[in-house]
């Protein structure tokens, strides 16, 4: 069973296509979990819409906390491989599969992505572009930029179980999740372009300016702290 979980707040512009380019992959077993932190515009009609059974809509209490949102999303999740989504971009034809493919020899999979603009014109043919710096050494990553984009993994249900629930500490659950597979399971990276990203004025992104350094070193240092106190619950 596939489990999907998508975190919404006020996406009524693009989450219908996004929610389509997902149901479109699933079996009727599957499930497609949203979790609502309390959208204000039409929203929910637009999810109500699709009236399909494999939708489970979740209210999370509103929070203004994406992570958390996620967090509450997941904790619901039934399926034995979990992918996690944004609501504003679009799955191309074949990422669930793929995806699925590549974890019965891995526990934690990450694929590229086209990055777009908010009209889907492609603006890199790839994430891993040079000046973001990443990198998928899992000691390096705890501190450059991190691979573990939310939206192009999938995992098997037993990461879940180990990086739940999340320190409050925490700022991004992608890194959250990415760093708890990398030092305590197998991941594999794979160079299939499986989505689009989509980036526009209303969400936030490694594209644009990042946080101060002090803050980005006290997040880091959160994420070590992080995985000592997982390393000492085994």
């Amino acid at each position: 069973m596939i489990s999907v979980c998508l975190i919404s707040y006020n996406g009524e512009k693009y989450i219908a296509q996004q929610i389509q380019s997902i149901l479109e992959q699933l079996e009727a077993t599957d499930e497609l979990i949203i979790s609502d932190d309390g959208s204000k515009d039409k929203t929910l009609d637009i999810i109500s819409e699709f009236n399909d059974n494999r939708i489970r809509l979740l209210k999370h209490k509103p929070f203004a906390n994406p992570t958390f949102n996620m967090e509450f999303a997941l904790k619901h999740a039934q399926g034995d491989y979990i992918f996690m989504s944004d609501q504003d971009d679009v799955w191309l034809p074949g990422k669930v599969s793929t995806m699925v493919k590549a974890l019965q020899s891995a526990d934690y999979v990450i694929s590229d992505c086209y990055v777009t603009d908010e009209n889907l014109k492609i603006i890199y043919e790839t994430r891993y572009v040079k000046e973001l710096k990443i990198r998928k050494n899992k000691f390096l990553a705890l501190f450059f930029t991190t691979p573990y984009q939310g939206s192009c993994v999938a995992f098997r249900r037993k990461i879940l179980e180990k990086a739940l629930p999340f320190p409050t500490f925490i700022q991004s659950h992608d890194r959250w999740i990415g760093n708890v597979a990398a030092f305590f399971y197998k991941i594999t990276f794979i160079p299939d372009k499986l989505m689009y990203y989509r980036r526009h004025s209303q969400n936030t992104s490694q594209f644009e300016s990042p946080n101060p350094l002090y803050k980005r070193i006290w997040y880091r240092l959160g994420y070590i702290w992080g995985l000592l106190l997982v390393l000492l619950k085994r």
